[in-house]
Formats: C-alpha cells, sequence, structure tokens
C-alpha cells in the first residue's frame, strides 16, 4: 500500500496551521492568555453583557469549551459574571478594567502576529485566503454534532 500525500488532505494542513499559530501566539502575543480566551475577550469588547451561550456561538467555542474559557479568565479577574435580571437562570459576562486593558495589550500584539503569520502571502493572496477558509469554516458548523445544534439554536 503507497502512502497517501497529505498535502491534499485539509484536516492535515489545517493542523500544521493550528501549530504553526499556537507557536506565533506563545511566543508573541502571550502565554497567559490563549487565543480562544482573547477571542471571549473580543466578543465582549464587540458586545459587553452577552450570555456564555452567545459568546460561544459568536467565537465558535462549544460549550464545555466557553465554560472553561469563561471560568479561567473569571479566575484570573478579567472578566466577571452577573445574573441577568431578566432570567436567573442566566449570567451576562463583561470585562473587567483589568481585562479591557489586557485586551487592548493583546490586540496590538495580535495584529504583529497576523503580519509574520500571513507574510508568505501578497494582499490579493490573502484577501483569497480568508474569503476560502471562512467559507470551509462556515460550511463545517453544518456538520456539528445535532444535539450541539438543537442547543446552541433552541
Amino acid at each position: 500500500m503507497a502512502a497517501v500525500d497529505l498535502t491534499t488532505h485539509p484536516g492535515h494542513l489545517a493542523r500544521r496551521l493550528q501549530q504553526a499559530h499556537y507557536l506565533l501566539w506563545n511566543t508573541m502575543v502571550s502565554e497567559e492568555v490563549t487565543s480562544p480566551q482573547f477571542a471571549v475577550m473580543n466578543a465582549l469588547v464587540a458586545q459587553p453583557g452577552l450570555d456564555q451561550r452567545t459568546v460561544g456561538e459568536r467565537v465558535g467555542l462549544d460549550r464545555s469549551t466557553v465554560a472553561e474559557v469563561i471560568t479561567r479568565l473569571g479566575r484570573r479577574e478579567l472578566l466577571h459574571k452577573v445574573r441577568d435580571p431578566q432570567d436567573g437562570r442566566r449570567f451576562l459576562l463583561r470585562l473587567t478594567d483589568e481585562g479591557l486593558r489586557t485586551h487592548r495589550r493583546l490586540t496590538v500584539r495580535t495584529a504583529r502576529m497576523n503580519q509574520v503569520f500571513l507574510a508568505p502571502l501578497s494582499a490579493e493572496e490573502r484577501t483569497v485566503f480568508f474569503d476560502l477558509i471562512r467559507r470551509v469554516a462556515a460550511a463545517a458548523e453544518d456538520l456539528r454534532d445535532p444535539a450541539d445544534q438543537a442547543v446552541t439554536r433552541g
């Protein structure tokens, strides 16, 4: 049996891209705040007061992952939760002042990291690259577990 050409396997290439991103993130952005944590913080900068489920939907994290991210950010006092006055079962999330300062600092670093990450591509190629990976990512949302979709859409 012959070996498979993994350069034609999107999952293999996506994993390699993720490894490169992880390395750059840890060296150029932060060893303390992860990329998913930054995504949650960014969603709360864009719209303070979102609930946990909505934040997870906005940043593409499943329920258990977003819960863990929020717990970790809360422990570091970068965000706080307040009970929703309209629905006592829900918590609304806001960044603390330290969370806002951390987000601001990391935003500058992520911009530099993205320049390094995308350096092999021309401006036109970047536009095409983002269009293609956004389309694949959007289509991948349809492949999620139907139970997760029911909870997410419910």
